[in-house]
């Protein structure tokens, strides 16, 4: 802090050897919240939000999910619901998670690229009902599809069973198609598969899709704070783990790569996930592109407040509030976050 000791000490009613006058007084601005909010370097805007739905086969079907307090699946017409409820408090964004059950699952993912799935369902009915005015994001990945829970294709090597990376993308491709068949705006492929974002692009513009983007996933850790997700989406792999695909989390000059892959494959916005492990990460990107940066506030971060306000030692929307404008302040355009219907209604930001 600057310091400016007086020319004439003995002229000031109180002054001492130690008195000083303080040039610059942060605190002025800190005086009221009016002022305060006047001056706020970072904002939050119900736009800036991307609301997550789960979405199941049926009808009338409501499946709280015990590992993420107010979440649920639904079946179409009970997520119509509460999209109606999230556009209400001017929510524009969702993004779409199809969850089948086993007996629908194969090992070649098959059901990821049926045009009556759930998430094409759920894209049709939507786009039916809000037309233009919703911004609607799917989430392209196999793990919710196989039989055995990983995010892409398996074959048998002399080293044992591994990812089959190239052959991962055709059915990857064909679910992304689906997808844009139903009336997605943005393609979002999570598998981080090599090569998957230009493989997308190149099959949505042979389709006739120019129109239709891509969301990359382009910095995933294998995360720890995953699990009440592959609960929601009843995705979790049956053997092993995605270190294989999904990123190492001690490395952040990978991030870097990962990301510039898939800004020259054709992506049109990038996402780091999760979000408050991974600040970092995303102020190192924010300087390296000008694409929309995408951030997701995970299924763990989301279930870890919930647990600590639960329990009482978290303001729960001070917490939120938090949260969210420190992913903005780090250089999110938008953010994924479970918390968005909650937070608007109770006018947490």
């Amino acid at each position: 802090m600057l310091l400016e000791t007086p020319a004439n000490p003995s002229s000031t009613p109180a002054a001492s050897e130690e008195s000083v006058f303080l040039v610059q007084r942060l605190r002025r601005l800190r005086t009221s919240a009016a002022l305060r909010e006047s001056i706020a370097e970072t904002v939050v805007r119900p736009s800036d939000l991307i609301l997550p739905f789960f979405v199941v086969p049926g009808t009338g079907v409501e499946q709280p999910i015990a590992s993420m307090p107010g979440v649920s699946r639904h079946s179409v017409d009970g997520f119509l619901v509460q999209l109606e409820r999230a556009m209400r408090l001017g929510v524009r964004s969702i993004v779409l998670f199809g969850v089948l059950p086993d007996n629908a699952k194969d090992e070649a993912a098959a059901g990821a690229s049926d045009p009556s799935g759930p998430v094409p369902s759920a894209i049709r009915a939507a786009r039916q009902a809000f037309g233009n005015d919703l911004v609607i994001y799917s989430d392209v990945c196999l793990c919710a599809h196989t039989s055995h829970g990983h995010c892409g294709l398996l074959k048998q090597t002399p080293r044992g069973v591994v990812i089959d990376n190239d052959s991962s993308l055709r059915q990857l491709a064909a679910m992304a198609l689906a997808h844009a068949e139903a009336g997605v705006d943005l393609v979002a492929p999570s598998d981080m598969m090599d090569g998957r974002v230009g493989y997308i692009r190149q099959a949505l513009d042979a389709a006739g899709h120019s129109e239709v983007g891509i969301l990359a996933y382009a910095v995933k850790y294998a995360s720890a704070f995953y699990g009440p997700f592959r609960e929601a989406a009843h995705s979790a792999p049956s053997f092993g783990d995605r270190a294989t695909y999904q990123m190492d989390p001690r490395n952040a000059r990978e991030a870097l790569r990962e990301a510039a892959l898939d800004l020259a494959e054709g992506a049109d916005m990038l996402m780091v996930k999760p979000a408050l492990p991974y600040l970092d990460i995303l102020a190192r990107l924010r300087p390296t592109t000008q694409l929309p940066l995408v951030a997701y506030n995970v299924s763990g971060e989301y279930a870890m407040l919930k647990a600590a306000v639960k329990v009482g030692v978290l303001d729960e929307p001070k917490a939120v509030r938090e949260v969210l404008h420190s992913l903005k302040r780090a250089g999110a355009d938008l953010i994924i976050t479970y918390h968005a219907v909650e937070a608007l209604e109770q006018q947490w930001i």
